[in-house]
């Protein structure tokens, strides 16, 4: 699977999400603007000199910047877990991610992939006992379909307060649970752990599973594999950075992280090739 971000996506979160113009990063770099724009809209860098330049200005660490924009670097293709299960759908075409966490019969889902009816459908033929939905944000083509599965399965939707006016169908208030951070969700033997992680949107969360052979966090749009997703207002880049690099980076090496759009991915993958990681 192609990452979800390439070069030209990445510099441009990075110029939008601190409030930059063309102009500003132009006169940061002395490269011309319209070759700025032309990046940013597809155009292949000359060089790595260039690559370098623009991330300097960006903020961004220039190796992995350069990994992807110069080597076409792509993370190491990760096998789902078997207590994991991956549904896909696509919202416009633009293709989204959500997963079903199960052990002894008992399951719960990760976003919805805007597409409930697999969901739905899964959890049948699996034979399945729904014991939440955990929404990683409130954008609807991760969280819309909740409806649809709450007419067959009442459950409690764990969601970032913040995000609540974000959805376009809201549950009553009493399904609604607050993620707070390390707040455990038990499935099966298993326990899912919430971890608050602001910056994609005002709410958002990830969630942790700790196993001794196959750790797993879901960061939805916080993290994808060599980038992150857009800070959602640009104002909470910052913290949307710090979610990154405080907690999604510094979980062990081993993780497999999960995210709504494109590969999977590792923490020691993104910490050598993540142009958003911290500068040393």
């Amino acid at each position: 699977m192609p990452l979800e971000d390439d070069f030209s996506d990445i510099i441009k979160k990075a110029r939008t999400g601190q409030g930059l113009s063309v102009g500003d990063v132009a006169r940061m770099t002395g490269l011309p603007g319209g070759d700025i724009t032309a990046l940013e809209r597809g155009d292949q860098p000359r060089d790595r000199a260039e690559v370098r330049a623009l991330a300097k200005a960006l903020g961004l660490r220039a190796a992995p910047l350069e990994q992807i924009a110069i080597d076409k670097w792509e993370p190491v293709a990760q096998q789902m877990p078997s207590w994991v299960e991956l549904v896909r759908g696509s919202i416009n075409g633009y293709g989204v991610q959500g997963y079903l966490v199960h052990d002894e019969g008992e399951a719960l889902l990760v976003d919805t992939a805007y597409n409930a009816p697999a969901m739905l459908d899964l959890l049948r033929r699996r034979g399945m006992r729904l014991v939440g939905i955990a929404l990683t944000h409130g954008h609807a083509d991760h969280a819309d379909g909740i409806e649809q599965i709450l007419g067959q399965h009442e459950v409690p939707v764990y969601l970032g307060p913040e995000d609540v006016g974000l959805l376009s169908w809201r549950p009553r208030a009493e399904l609604l649970v607050v993620p707070g951070d390390g707040l455990p969700i038990r499935v099966g033997r298993r326990t899912v752990h919430c971890m608050v992680a602001s910056g994609h949107t005002p709410g958002g969360i990830c969630y942790r599973l700790d196993d001794a052979r196959h750790a797993v966090c879901f960061v939805g749009d916080t993290l994808f594999a060599g980038s992150i997703g857009r800070s959602n207002p640009r104002e909470l880049y910052s913290t949307h950075l710090n979610s990154v690099r405080s907690r999604v980076l510094t979980l062990s090496p081993d993780y497999r992280l999960l995210p709504g759009h494109g590969p999977a991915t590792t923490v020691e993958e993104e910490l050598d090739h993540n142009p958003f990681g911290a500068i040393q």
